[in-house]
């Protein structure tokens, strides 16, 4: 893939051949028994933070990396192509840690920013519910003022990081007359009494990036809210616009490394003295991985080169996330599909990866989005 990522800066192209490097020696190795023991990724999200991974998605004046949106994509593609429980703990920090950066006072980056840069504090982002997964606007979580602060009380389902994490950003209804313009959202740290974390869901893919129940009942300092009142659900959408986009990332580093392993095996797989790879049936199935990926790759980078100007006052950039990633996810189920029909009876079996990779993948058709939630967003903003 590297050959595809010409438009880097150099020092950007460097932070992803160490992060490859990286990768390849202390996470890669330990996605198997990741899977199946299930443990939380706590030790490869060291290893990240000792590679400046933690921060890439923030400026360097909040302790980030500072790296472009389209190194980002490439960064983030690199980790899932080494363990995708690894990535998705590590985008679903992303989405806490710009919560902050997009909504937060300038008090509240500078207190939480550094530390979610340099991997001392960890963040997960509270946005769905039981009742309110696509569309928040059906929110049940309230959050009301009392003296000096606020109570918060409420349950978010799916919550990615939500029982491990150091600080969770929570939105909530804090005005049930305004619809949308009635969410807002607060920052809980870790053991604020009244957080209640449920035991990690016991998940088809991804195990080792947990995700939660959380039951509140807090009581909450003034400055927990975070910027202001009524910005929340404002902060959110800017936030899922980021991180749909990481999605696609993580879709691109799971594709290819099934891919890659289905290339790898088909090649050395001799039936009837005749290699799988000198079968037309079989190379026409490769190609059609190619395509795929190949036509998800270029969407995952117009959007991230769509997020990168939007950081210089290019507007909004919801088109092309959404549109990154439906094709990204629904490209990445297809080429995993194609990859375990390519390995055979062994691609059902744990002794090769692309079992593991397919059900790492399915997830991303339905988090952060549906592929029929993109389907509304994209048409509706042709239609508009």
């Amino acid at each position: 893939m590297s050959d595809d990522w010409h438009m880097l800066a150099e020092e950007e192209r460097l932070f992803c051949d160490v992060l490859e490097r990286i990768c390849a020696e202390r996470i890669a190795p330990k996605a198997a028994e990741t899977d199946e023991t299930s443990a939380f990724v706590h030790d490869q999200l060291a290893v990240l933070g000792e590679a400046g991974m933690l921060g890439a998605n923030l400026p360097e004046e909040y302790g980030g990396s500072g790296i472009s949106a389209p190194a980002l994509l490439r960064a983030v593609a690199i980790v899932a192509g080494a363990c995708g429980s690894t990535a998705s703990a590590l985008t679903a920090h992303y989405l806490a840690s710009d919560s902050i950066l997009l909504g937060g006072t300038e008090a509240q980056k500078q207190e939480w920013l550094p530390k979610a840069a340099a991997g001392e504090a960890l963040g997960a982002f509270a946005l769905t519910e039981p009742t309110a997964g696509s569309d928040p606007a059906d929110m049940k979580t309230r959050a009301r003022r009392t003296d000096g602060g606020w109570h918060l009380k409420g349950a978010k389902c799916f919550i990615s990081n939500g029982g491990v994490a150091d600080f969770i950003v929570v939105y909530a209804v804090t005005d049930p007359d305004k619809a949308h313009r009635g969410i807002s959202a607060f920052i809980l740290p870790k053991g604020t009494p009244g957080l209640e974390p449920g035991a990690p869901e016991k998940t088809m893919g991804l195990k080792g990036g947990h995700v939660f129940t959380l039951n509140l009942d807090c009581h909450l300092p003034e400055d927990a809210l975070l910027g202001e009142e009524g910005r929340g659900f404002r902060t959110a959408m800017q936030v899922l616009d980021n991180g749909r986009i990481e999605v696609a990332a993580q879709c691109l580093g799971l594709a290819e490394a099934a891919m890659k392993s289905a290339i790898a095996y088909a090649r050395d797989r001799v039936i009837g003295g005749e290699r799988l790879t000198d079968r037309q049936g079989i190379r026409w199935m490769i190609a059609d991985m190619g395509v795929a990926f190949r036509q998800a790759l270029l969407l995952s980078q117009d959007a991230a080169r769509q997020r990168q100007a939007a950081h210089h006052g290019g507007g909004r950039f919801s088109l092309a996330s959404s549109m990154a990633k439906l094709a990204a996810s629904e490209a990445a189920g297809r080429i995993a599909d194609t990859a375990l029909q390519l390995h055979g009876g062994y691609g059902y079996t744990r002794d090769f990866p692309i079992e593991r990779i397919a059900r790492d993948l399915r997830i991303m058709r339905i988090y952060e989005g549906s592929s029929e939630i993109q389907r509304i967003i994209i048409s509706g903003n042709m239609l508009a």
